[in-house]
């Protein structure tokens, strides 16, 4: 409105300035005043032609000023990120007790990022509490101690700019106020050519004072220019001047216009484009301020500023237009997002690691989502809220499913505990043979029933366990007679386990086939004595263990010296191979890591009361620590791929 106003003054402002004329003698007559109208009247023509250009121009700076006012706090926000609550609550408690007047596109974008990170820390804490085995439907959430902080300090900066506002409201009614005096006053100067002369020093000094007061309610702001307009134009009808001090103040009125020129010029060359166009609005009120030059330089002066100006607001507005590129851009991403997720929101799982697998997908999407800026401010709420339902939609089925899966929990930990009750039954047993195949046919029952909360499902185990302990224990001290046979089988057995710690201080070349060897030689070996056993068990299995970190390690460090000299020639393809490699180094990192947790899983089902039973479990626990090397493998090659 206020750039409308300008472009509008210069079709209607006819009036001249001059110097001071109280020394100066006049002769008025008939004849020079006639012409003088006369003169005046074409030189309101040509500025009414000009007038029509100047509206169009004014319409563009306009729009300029509404696309600022809807897009520059926009911009502004995308620049600051923030990584933590404090750092958000900080900034409040700076705009709560700072002089800086707060806007209010920073405290809407300071309350989102605020409930954001709530909402990420929140998510996190559940999937942790899940992740530990933990009941979906008890969780509940736990109140952040910073929020009532931040919406104490917030209250407080509501309440600043509510004062801000009322106080610059009625700067504004008091800037009303004394316009309409100075109006009056020059109403009242402008009753004959005498009192206009007399009053002349005023009549500047009152340009002058309306000149530096600030805004009014803009109701009232088109209304009382044209006002003022009108009444400066009467002043200056009846001012009796000569042609002197006339060319005086047109010569001074160039000058002035043409130094304003030059300044819109350079303008057109800040790299601040934001920062120009606010500078070249007070070139424009300076502009408006100036008075008229002499008829024949009038077009071209205004030609010249209109030129810079234009050029000016061209570039802001190609500055904005860029940003709206990027924020459909960004829209155009972020709908394609949405998409993603509602494609695995609508997929079926019937296992637990396929949960798992589009969990990981859609924690992905949304990692990805944050990296992605602003979209256009009429869509980014509707975009966000799509997502966001997708998103909810995914896990609150997977909620679903894992609520449904406690029940089959549930059912399993009874199955289990009926296992351990007849196990502990038939500990005390002195009928060997009988009681013995019933113990293993528990424990293939016990093989047949379903996963159970692992703290729980260890200690069923260690309950059906020890039952069946303590009866092949007391038959095994029963059968004592074979026990010269298990002293040789343990002497066996202690002198294959001298020889592999001997392959431990031997060289890396052949050692696996060695080990293998010794390993099977071990294997065929028959029962030790119960009491030697486990510490025999401890020791053989401490020796491999040390055996296969010593080979893996061999063979991984060869294998990552491979990988590095590769990276080399792979960096030189560009930033996007190395990209594609650590993707491809992701994914077999994430289904070995799955492999893993399935042995593991595995290993709990696996009895250890019989040859067959040890052995079995011996050779996944070897594949279990080769899986945790090739991890441990693939995760320094990931390494060196973030390092080159």
């Amino acid at each position: 409105m206020v750039q409308s106003l300008f472009f509008n003054t210069f079709a209607n402002y006819t009036c001249v300035r001059t110097i001071d004329t109280h020394d100066m003698k006049v002769f008025v007559n008939i004849e020079s005043l006639t012409k003088q109208r006369m003169m005046d009247s074409q030189e309101k023509a040509l500025e009414q032609a000009q007038a029509i250009e100047e509206n169009v121009q004014a319409q563009e700076v306009a729009a300029n000023v509404q696309v600022e006012t809807d897009n520059a706090e926009t911009a502004e926000e995308q620049k600051k990120i923030y990584a933590t609550k404090q750092e958000v609550i900080e900034r409040v408690k700076e705009l709560a007790q700072g002089e800086e007047a707060p806007a209010k596109a920073e405290i809407d974008h300071l309350k989102v990022a605020y409930y954001h990170l709530l909402a990420v820390e929140r998510e996190t804490a559940e999937k942790e509490y899940l992740a530990a085995g933990g009941d979906p439907m008890q969780y509940v959430v736990t109140p952040d101690e910073t929020e009532a902080e931040f919406k104490a300090q917030m209250n407080i900066v509501k309440e600043k700019r509510q004062k801000i506002f009322l106080a610059q409201e009625e700067e504004k009614q008091q800037n009303l106020k004394r316009k309409n005096e100075i109006i009056e006053r020059i109403k009242a100067m402008a009753t004959s050519p005498d009192e206009a002369n007399k009053a002349y020093q005023e009549f500047k000094q009152l340009q002058e004072e309306w000149k530096t007061i600030k805004a009014v309610p803009a109701e009232n702001a088109t209304d009382l220019w044209k006002t003022y307009q009108l009444c400066v134009e009467q002043f200056y009808d009846l001012l009796k001047l000569n042609n002197e001090a006339r060319e005086y103040d047109f010569k001074k009125n160039l000058e002035a216009k043409t130094a304003l020129c030059e300044m819109a010029e350079k303008l057109a060359e800040d790299e601040d484009v934001v920062s120009a166009f606010h500078q070249l609005q007070e070139l424009h009120n300076q502009y408006r301020e100036t008075g008229p030059v002499a008829k024949d330089l009038r077009e071209e002066i205004w030609l010249r500023f209109k030129n810079a100006s234009t050029a000016v607001n061209r570039r802001h507005a190609a500055h904005f237009e860029a940003i709206r590129a990027k924020e459909e851009e960004n829209l155009a991403k972020k709908e394609a997002l949405c998409e993603q997720v509602e494609t695995l929101a609508s997929q079926s799982c019937s296992k637990a690691s396929e949960w798992e697998d589009l969990t990981k997908q859609i924690i992905a999407i949304q990692a990805e989502w944050k990296t992605i800026g602003f979209a256009p401010q009429k869509m980014n709420v509707k975009i966000f809220e799509r997502f966001r339902m997708a998103c909810d939609r995914f896990f609150n089925a997977k909620n679903e499913y894992f609520k449904e899966l406690k029940d089959r929990f549930s059912e399993n930990i009874e199955k289990k505990k009926a296992l351990v009750e007849q196990a502990q039954a038939l500990a005390d047993s002195t009928n060997w043979k009988e009681t013995s195949d019933k113990l293993i046919q528990l424990q293939k029952d016990w093989k047949t029933i379903g996963m159970v909360p692992k703290k729980l499902g260890d200690q069923l185990w260690n309950d059906f366990l020890a039952a069946c302990n303590k009866f092949f224990d007391a038959r095994n001290a029963a059968t004592a007679g074979t026990r010269n046979a298990e002293r040789d089988n343990l002497e066996k057995k202690q002198g294959i386990i001298g020889q592999l710690k001997e392959l431990i201080e031997s060289e890396a070349d052949g050692l696996q086939q060695k080990m293998q060897a010794l390993t099977d030689e071990y294997n065929k070996i028959g029962h030790v004595p119960f009491k030697e056993k486990d510490a025999l068990f401890r020791e053989y299995h401490d020796t491999l263990d040390v055996l296969y970190k010593k080979i893996n390690k061999s063979g991984a460090r060869r294998r990552l010296d491979s990988f590095k000299n590769n990276l080399k020639e792979i960096a030189q393809r560009g930033e996007g191979a190395v990209n594609d490699e650590r993707a491809r180094l992701q994914r077999q990192f994430d289904q070995l890591k799955q492999e893993l947790q399935t042995y593991e899983n595995n290993l709990t089902f696996l009895s250890a009361t019989s040859k067959k039973g040890n052995s079995l479990i011996d050779e996944m626990n070897r594949k279990v620590q080769k899986l945790r090397d090739d991890l441990d493998l693939i995760r320094q090659k990931i390494k060196a791929t973030r390092e080159q």
